[in-house]
């Protein structure tokens, strides 16, 4: 279990700040991550990597000469914001554009992408390589399905060489693409990881036990079996990769690089035994082992297992591969580099945001909105825990302390908002912005989205009305779909965030006031989440164990509940604090 800590939502900011005090030679703190602390060539093509945090050395301990220019780090198990992502590429652009790498997850996707549209607007050319090495999560006609997990690696590693052999963006792109049809991983896990705060783990193996095909996220195995030797280990890591060489080659006389990850717990003598059998079985198979790596490299925070990799080589390959690196956990040859001026160093956000004018009804209107993000933090707050159980089930129980993180951060943005004279958009806006970009993670992004629609409907001019708070709520259903392809039925917090809408819609048309139709709303919302226990998840990362969430509702779904109705109590209280003032008037 995870020991060592403060406040578990404050955990990813401490460790993000440690790092960088013990590892000042290599990277520098910016905004949304950290960025080399040594001088890059001028004009060469940027790397940008990142995902959530928990998993060092990936990934800010990829940075440095050689390696990655930077690093997005999310919150734990969660992805970067894409203000995250986008604030990391600025500070690590070069001159020649920039290339994302991560692994290939959901929410990694929908923010890396978002960023790299916000870079492409500017001006800055930008590319992604979305990691698929993990043979176990989706089957080899779905290869663009699979996740990535310790095949990151050697991904970035030739992709950054190549950046920093001078390859133009074109090229550092085939090399990462090739790279990535070149890798394979496959792992297994004795226990789950168990995060800060939390009292039991996101999965168990019963004792004796060995899950196989598990993810770096905590996510549950595909198959179960008896925990076998060491050698017995190494022959069903071997034997499942070799089933899979890439397209255009033959096991014997290739090259290979055999990568075999440490996922927090397991002791690296084990990993050694391990590894004595994998070097016999690549051998006998006629394959040529090139600079083995046996070691931690992407981590589980305390998760008992191991992955093996293999990177099939060619003669390019090969030159990236050996070329020299130095970064804080992955180092080789000679690099000589000079530290940047401090002056050069650029931790701060962007500029303090102007409030526009708003009109006293507007500003009156923010503070009820203020209220109402106060309910929203103080029930996630008190479910947050619960939240990340039911994510657990068959995701990688993030979403309490993702939710937490995010409208704490929401209060913290709209409170200054209001202090500042801000009408209620400017405050939901200010708001959103900071969900998204705390939370991280698909349901940051999606609340952000929830908020800003919301904002755009009520403006700064009037007190909003049941008609404008409903034609928000309705846009922001139309944007979450639009942006995360869910759908109802996929069991997402789409199935609450539909009928609500659809309830709230019909109520508000039939002339009802704002909180009667919002209550009559969240009680279609609270059984509506109810009901996401019989569904079945088609999207995102409990997908591949659906049926283990049959019978638990969706943790979104929940949580979206659980929110709109503390909204409402806000707004009834606000109905019967008015009515007594009119009485006593």
């Amino acid at each position: 279990m995870t020991r060592l800590f403060n406040e578990p939502a404050a955990f990813a900011d401490e460790m993000i700040e440690g790092f960088v005090a013990s590892h000042g030679r290599w990277v520098r703190r910016v905004s949304g991550g950290v960025a080399r602390s040594t001088k890059s060539t001028p004009d060469t093509v940027a790397l940008v990597i990142g995902g959530g945090s928990g998993h060092y050395p990936a990934f800010a301990g990829l940075v440095g000469q050689g390696l990655a220019h930077g690093a997005a780090m999310g919150n734990l198990f969660a992805s970067p914001s894409a203000q995250q992502v986008y604030s990391v590429a600025k500070a690590a652009n070069n001159g020649a554009g920039v290339l994302l790498g991560y692994g290939n997850y959901a929410g990694d996707v929908l923010h890396f992408t978002q960023a790299q549209e916000r870079l492409r607007r500017e001006g800055i050319d930008c590319r992604s390589i979305a990691v698929t090495d993990d043979v176990s999560s989706a089957p080899l006609a779905e290869r663009q399905k699979r996740r990535g997990i310790a095949g990151d690696l050697t991904v970035f590693k030739v992709a950054a060489a190549a950046a920093e052999a001078g390859y133009g963006m074109d090229a550092t792109v085939e090399i990462a693409e090739r790279a990535n049809d070149r890798t394979r991983s496959f792992g297994v896990a004795f226990t789950g990881c168990t995060l800060p705060g939390a009292e039991t783990p996101l999965f168990t193996v019963p004792e004796g036990r060995m899950a196989v095909g598990m993810g770096i996220h905590g996510e549950p195995g595909i198959d179960e079996t008896d925990i076998p030797t060491a050698d017995e280990l190494a022959e069903l890591l071997v034997g499942k990769l070799l089933t899979e060489v890439p397209d255009g080659l033959e096991a014997r006389g290739a090259r290979v690089v055999p990568v075999l990850n440490g996922l927090g717990s397991v002791k690296y003598e084990e990993l050694f035994v391990v590894y004595r059998r994998v070097a016999q079985l690549l051998a006998e198979a006629g394959l040529e082992a090139v600079d083995p790596q046996v070691g931690e490299l992407v981590t589980s925070f305390d998760m008992a297992g191991t992955s093996l990799t293999l990177f099939w080589l060619d003669g390019e390959l090969e030159t990236l591969w050996n070329a020299p690196a130095d970064a804080p956990a992955f180092r080789r040859g000679v690099v000589t580099a000079a530290a940047l001026d401090t002056a050069e160093f650029d931790v701060t956000d962007a500029e303090a945001v102007v409030i526009p004018e708003a009109t006293a009804e507007s500003r009156a209107a923010a503070v009820r909105v203020l209220a109402a993000l106060h309910a929203a933090k103080d029930v996630v707050d008190a479910n947050v825990e619960e939240l990340g159980r039911i994510d657990a089930i068959a995701g990688d129980g993030d979403h309490g302390i993702g939710m937490e993180r995010g409208v704490r951060a929401a209060v913290e943005a709209a409170t200054d908002a209001v202090e500042r004279g801000a009408g209620a958009a400017t405050t939901l806006h200010l708001a959103a912005d900071a969900w998204a970009d705390r939370a991280g993670g698909t349901s940051g992004a999606l609340w952000g989205m929830a908020l800003r629609a919301v904002g755009d409907a009520i403006g700064n001019s009037t007190t909003p009305d049941a008609g404008a708070v409903a034609a928000g709520v309705a846009e922001a259903a139309a944007s979450i779909m639009g942006f995360g392809k869910a759908k109802v039925g996929d069991k997402t917090l789409v199935d609450v965030l539909v009928p609500f809408r659809d309830a709230l819609s019909a109520a508000v048309g039939s002339g009802q006031s704002l909180t009667d139709a919002w209550g009559a709303a969240a009680t279609v919302a609270q059984q509506a989440a109810e009901e996401t226990a019989n569904l079945l998840p088609l999207m995102g990362r409990a997908r591949p164990h659906a049926e283990k969430s049959l019978g638990t509702p969706d943790a979104g779904a929940v949580s979206m509940a659980l929110i709109v109705r503390a909204i409402h109590n806000t707004f009834a209280e606000a109905k019967a604090a008015a009515t007594t003032t009119k009485e006593n008037a």
